[in-house]
């Protein structure tokens, strides 16, 4: 039977009680993990979010009736003890905070009883995400979620104190916003007010903040929330969380000066990591030559070299034809793998052929400086050691190569590189490799629309002295923009903004708006443009991936407190479901079912 706490305070957490406190009284409060009935003692380890501190049950010092009310207790019971602190009578536990004291019991009060759970309330439980994500409060109560969500809470702390003695001013935008379709797919909210007319949800505050910056604000930031709706992954979520800022009379030094300062501060403060300062820098043309992604994780070499040159004059028709359709042949080495069964190889293989490879040629250079190779009758033993000497090959390894378009080539390679890293524990888990990778493509090709895009988004800033390209050579206009790296994972981004209505307007030309359409979808900021805007530059980055990255979780949905699945359904409420009609009528909405 629940009872009250009428007349109790909690005066400590579990862990909060401490040696010195030997021989006090304390009041302690949270749910009970586990009990153990010895007969003439029973013993409770009770849990709260701070830790586990072990309660003991003597019938001499409870009395009758409490003892017989702590024989009650179940897993999960949520209980108040008031109580003696005293050092252990048992085995001292050298794994806990609190291992060597307990709190002799004088007093218990039962707050509310619970059903057996679904699964143990333990960390590092092996539960199925569905059955964890459709009890998620009680998958919230384990030990290392909640370490993960108390570290968020922190960051989240210093990033704020850190930004407002920077001079920034936290100011929230609007969550209700005007659909400005370019990039990802926004959610739309339906006007009860405005029949047929739809906001959207913000999937950056960017256009706002900008406004900010013409407001006269100067130092922005907000902890926002985002949403998108895209396929989903381990590092993504249809709602998600940005740091968020925008600068004003700053260049693209102020604010990555400004961002390696706050990385500092926020990954020695909250796990005690230093961050390299400066934080090393590596050209988006450089990032894709040597490691295949925009992304890069610099733990670890096995970097990807250009072959092109080498076997240009080859008879191996998978490399020349490349070649003369305006490719590349790039390879990788996988230093001390030429032993690899040729099973494992076919696999590689097959995990190319999934990442867009037409297919994978292979070396292995045999300990005996012999050659084993799925392409060497097509190749000259000269050319074959020129192959070699160019991949500073030597006895063991083994050499993999690809040849297809530039994009292609070195993102397959790339994927392998990644997938060859951690198969082969090449790089230290626990190591954060921050890296800041700039000058981007202003322009991206889209076969889908058959049309250049904004690689970033339309306000970014061009380098000057590529405005000339906008319309001869798109392809070769670098952005500066910039993004933040870390361990191989995007954690944010951002750009030096343009201010000039004229580099405005020759912008959205380049990617194909009219000035009717340009004006249509953001003729309010075109508007606050005419009416003085300083120059201003910004970044997000994204608050959950960071955590992630901090907390050594395999997924971002342990560092969210209520996150989707896959589908973007919530498994817990149930979300989203069918609306009844009368909502459906006022908001003039009629739901057409899906052709199956």
């Amino acid at each position: 039977m629940a009872e009250a706490m009428t007349g109790l305070h909690r005066s400590h957490r579990c862990t909060e009680v401490t040696n010195e406190m030997i021989g006090q009284e304390v009041t302690l409060m949270g749910w009970v993990q586990k009990r153990r009935n010895l007969g003439s003692l029973i013993f409770v380890d009770l849990r709260d979010r701070s830790g586990l501190m072990q309660i003991v049950f003597d019938e001499p010092v409870i009395g009758s009736e409490g003892f017989a009310k702590a024989g009650t207790l179940r897993s999960e019971f949520v209980v108040a003890v008031v109580g003696t602190v005293q050092k252990r009578s048992a085995a001292v536990n050298e794994n806990l905070k609190t291992g060597d004291i307990e709190i002799a019991a004088k007093t218990l009060r039962i707050l509310s009883e619970s059903e057996t759970p679904p699964f143990p309330i333990e960390a590092g439980i092996q539960t199925k995400d569905e059955v964890r994500l459709k009890y998620r409060y009680l998958d919230l109560r384990r030990p290392d979620i909640q370490k993960n969500l108390m570290l968020r809470s922190k960051v989240c702390g210093i990033i704020r104190s850190f930004l407002m003695e920077e001079g920034f001013l936290e100011i929230e935008t609007p969550i209700l916003q005007k659909s400005t379709p370019e990039g990802a797919r926004d959610y739309l909210v339906p006007s009860r007010v405005h029949p047929g007319s739809f906001y959207a949800l913000p999937q950056s505050p960017q256009l706002f903040k900008q406004l900010l910056m013409c407001s006269g604000y100067d130092r922005y930031f907000q902890i926002a929330k985002c949403f998108r709706d895209e396929d989903l992954r381990a590092d993504r979520q249809p709602e998600f969380t940005q740091v968020d800022m925008e600068l004003s009379f700053v260049d693209m030094e102020d604010v990555l000066d400004v961002n390696e300062r706050l990385l500092a501060r926020v990954f020695k403060e909250a796990i005690g990591v230093d961050v390299p300062q400066p934080i090393p820098r590596m050209t988006w043309q450089e990032a894709m030559d040597r490691f295949g992604s925009d992304k890069p994780d610099i733990r670890f070499g096995m970097e990807i070299t250009d072959v092109s040159d080498v076997v240009a004059g080859c008879e191996f028709g998978v490399f020349t034809g490349a070649l003369e359709s305006g490719g590349t042949v790039r390879g990788i080495n996988v230093k001390g793998q030429a032993a690899m069964p040729r099973k494992k190889i076919d696999k590689l293989v097959e995990f190319a052929k999934g990442c867009g490879a037409k297919g994978l040629a292979y070396i292995c250079v045999n300990e005996d400086g012999s050659l084993k190779s799925s392409f060497a009758k097509f190749m000259t033993e000269e050319q074959m050691d020129d192959l070699c000497k160019a991949m500073e090959a030597e006895p063991g390894d083994l050499l993999l190569f690809a040849a297809d378009r530039y994009k292609t080539a070195v993102e397959v390679l790339g994927a392998l590189r990644l997938k060859l890293g951690k198969e082969l524990e090449l790089y230290d888990e626990s190591e954060f490799a921050f890296l800041w990778v700039v000058d981007f493509p202003q322009f991206e090709w889209s076969d889908e629309q058959g049309r250049y895009l904004a690689m970033h988004h339309p306000f970014t800033m061009p380098y000057e002295e590529d405005l000339d390209k906008l319309f001869t050579d798109p392809a070769k206009v670098r952005a500066k923009a910039y993004d933040i790296v870390l361990n191989g994972c995007e954690l944010g981004g951002g750009s030096v903004r343009i201010h000039q209505n004229d580099v405005q307007e020759k912008m959205f030309e380049a990617l194909g708006f009219t000035k009717e359409e340009a004006h249509e979808r953001f003729g309010f900021l075109l508007d606050a443009f005419s009416y003085g805007v300083p120059p201003h530059a910004g970044l997000a980055f994204g608050l959950d991936r960071m955590i992630m990255l901090m907390t050594g979780a395999d997924s971002i949905r342990d560092v969210i407190a209520f996150p989707k699945v896959k589908d973007a359904s919530d498994l817990m409420t149930e979300a989203p479901t069918p609306v009844d009609d009368k909502q459906l009528e006022e908001l003039a909405l009629e739901v057409v079912k899906a052709e199956s």
